[in-house]
């Protein structure tokens, strides 16, 4: 069955997610107050619609309860409307509401009003790109939610002629390897823990934020 998804505010980062969801296959209808907005996501989205999300019998008339995830994206320009139209979805019954904050005060306040999950996305892109700056055999970082991260970097010198057994990333560092490309291959392979690694391979590891930064500090 296909997913169902309301995305609230198409600014940059509504109007991103709007399409790489449609583009995955999920039924978005995308809601904006600004009519230019909404006639753009139109051109992807299964339904744009054009209202205030702080209205409460328009944003009912979404039937949120019955979507898989609703997300509001509303920009800085709109805290408040932002955290009303939150706590809106929540006494909607939606079953899971991701709200967009712009600092540690609205993260509190979208938390208190019953956001389910809570996303900075300048501060986590700027958090990646400073990894990537500072660390420059991180190749590329993904959030998966919950404090927990995607990783993907090549291995540094130090690890170089050891193997994952001899590493042990988990206990060390809470740095789990899923999976490994070795260099000069394009396949990626399961981890092998007995096999050694080499200059150039690359591998992909699950940990908690800021885990990979801390054990490239240590190594």
């Amino acid at each position: 069955m296909q997913r169902q998804a309301i995305i609230i505010g198409l600014g940059q980062f509504g109007m991103s997610v709007a399409r790489a969801l449609s583009e995955r296959g999920v039924e978005v209808l995308a809601v904006d107050n600004r009519e230019e907005r909404v006639r753009a996501a139109a051109a992807f989205a299964a339904e744009a619609l054009c209202f205030d999300a702080t209205d409460t019998e328009a944003l009912a008339r979404t039937s949120p309860e019955n979507r898989d995830f609703c997300i509001c994206a509303v920009g800085d320009e709109a805290r408040e409307a932002s955290i009303i139209c939150t706590a809106l979805l929540r006494q909607m019954g939606a079953r899971r509401v991701i709200a967009r904050a712009n600092d540690d005060l609205h993260a509190r306040i979208l938390s208190l009003v019953g956001a389910h999950l809570i996303i900075n996305p300048e501060r986590e892109f700027g958090e990646r790109f400073a990894n990537q700056l500072v660390h420059q055999n991180i190749r590329g970082e993904m959030d998966l939610g919950e404090g927990i991260r995607i990783t993907e970097f090549e291995v540094p010198p130090s690890f170089k002629g050891q193997t994952l057994g001899q590493l042990q990333l988990p206990r060390r560092f809470g740095v789990t390897v899923v999976a490994v490309r070795h260099a000069g291959e394009k396949a990626i392979s399961l981890p092998n823990p007995a096999a050694e690694l080499a200059e150039g391979d690359i591998l992909v590891v699950v940990s908690a934020q800021g885990a990979v930064s801390r054990m490239m500090e240590r190594s």
